[in-house]
């Protein structure tokens, strides 16, 4: 076996591949980094750091330049003239241009030790190291952090079947005041609208929808209230996309590879919680890689993604039928407080009576039986 560089290679330097590293060095051991693209990294997304996400952001000791992060205190739901809204039941979550949010990970990895090899293109997977352009780069662990359309997951023989729903998302940035401290979602017929405060004079739009090609103007005319709000603003970024959104991993480890982050399965970004989850999903990787055992991260992974994946299940479901997403909708607008249950829920912040699957399961049926009334 050839000489090993690093006792952790990741590949993948965005968000989850960073925090991985982060992770690494803090726990003593030595990280390589390997990215394709130059810092700082853009992605199409909401750019809304859920509360347990900033909690994970302080704790792996990422400081956000001042004034760079806008909090929100919760989430207003639009449908139509029907208007629910509620408030975390803790900290505010943080909306932040992908772009700062990426250079403060990166300048944490490299404070911590982690050695950054920007432009560096992961070509293959070898059995102790990956591939790339300037040649092999070995290491006892490898973490794959490449992202939800990840080449190495396959290449690992780790990808799932294709998904049968296709889900498309679209992200534009206006240079217009935030009128909201909530992150505000719109929703249509097979398609919401997630606008997100992320700077004194900035908000950031991202669309998601079912079906085919879809253009970011003609899907904002779904929204005829919001489209008025955003007439005239100057359109502060180019739009980015991605999809099909869902897909599907078989395992997320196999021998001393780990999937880490979208690389390791992606379901949909209805609930804004993809950051959150990957530095969830980080922490238990490099502790099970200092435990020598990836075993143990297969088993935290479980843990980690399946109340996350119950909900978005439940919202997608109520997003491809109309008149079931009205009826939840009513409710939640009639009933206060159950909103704020909800996002409780959401972040598994209300106890284990709350925020288990039958908590789950008994909030629904609220939501169903009040909007019938």
């Amino acid at each position: 076996m050839a000489a090993v560089e690093a006792d952790v290679v990741v590949a993948g330097g965005g968000p989850a591949g960073l925090a991985t590293a982060i992770g690494a060095c803090r726990a003593g051991l030595e990280v390589v980094v390997l990215e394709a693209q130059r810092p700082p990294i853009d992605k199409a997304c909401g750019e809304g750091v859920m509360p347990d996400g900033a909690a994970a952001l302080e704790a792996l000791g990422v400081e956000l330049p001042p004034a760079a992060a806008r909090p929100f205190r919760g989430v207003r739901y639009i449908d139509g003239a029907v208007v629910a809204e509620g408030s975390f039941p803790g900290a505010p979550g943080l909306g932040i241009r992908r772009t700062v949010l990426h250079d403060a990970l990166r300048r944490r990895a490299e404070a911590a030790g982690a050695k950054l090899r920007w432009s560096c293109r992961v070509t293959g997977l070898l059995r102790d190291g990956f591939a790339t352009e300037a040649g092999p780069v070995r290491g006892r662990w490898l973490v794959a952090a490449d992202g939800r359309a990840s080449s190495l997951r396959p290449l690992a023989g780790l990808a799932g079947r294709p998904a049968a729903h296709r889900r498309f998302g679209v992200r534009r940035h206006f240079e217009v005041e935030p009128w909201s401290d909530l992150v505000e979602v719109h929703w249509a017929d097979g398609c919401e609208a997630y606008v997100t405060p992320v700077g004194e004079r900035l908000v950031g739009v991202a669309i998601l929808w079912s079906g085919g090609a879809g253009r970011f103007d003609e899907l904002l005319a779904r929204f005829p209230a919001l489209a008025e709000r955003l007439a005239g603003a100057e359109v502060a970024s180019r739009d980015r996309g991605a999809g099909p959104l869902a897909q599907r991993c078989r395992r997320v480890a196999r021998g001393r590879l780990a999937l880490v982050g979208d690389a390791a399965g992606y379901l949909d970004a209805i609930t804004g919680e993809g950051l959150a989850l990957a530095f969830r999903e980080a922490a238990a990787a490099v502790e099970a890689i200092a435990a020598g055992d990836l075993r143990r991260y297969v088993a935290a992974h479980r843990r980690i993604v399946r109340h996350p994946l119950l909900v978005i299940r439940m919202l997608l479901l109520v997003e491809r039928l109309p008149r079931l997403r009205r009826r939840v909708m009513t409710a939640l607008a009639a009933e206060p407080g159950l909103m704020s249950r909800f996002l409780a829920l959401k972040l598994r912040a209300g106890g284990p009576r709350l925020a288990g699957g039958d908590g789950l399961l008994r909030l629904a049926l609220a939501t169903v039986v009040g909007g019938a009334r």
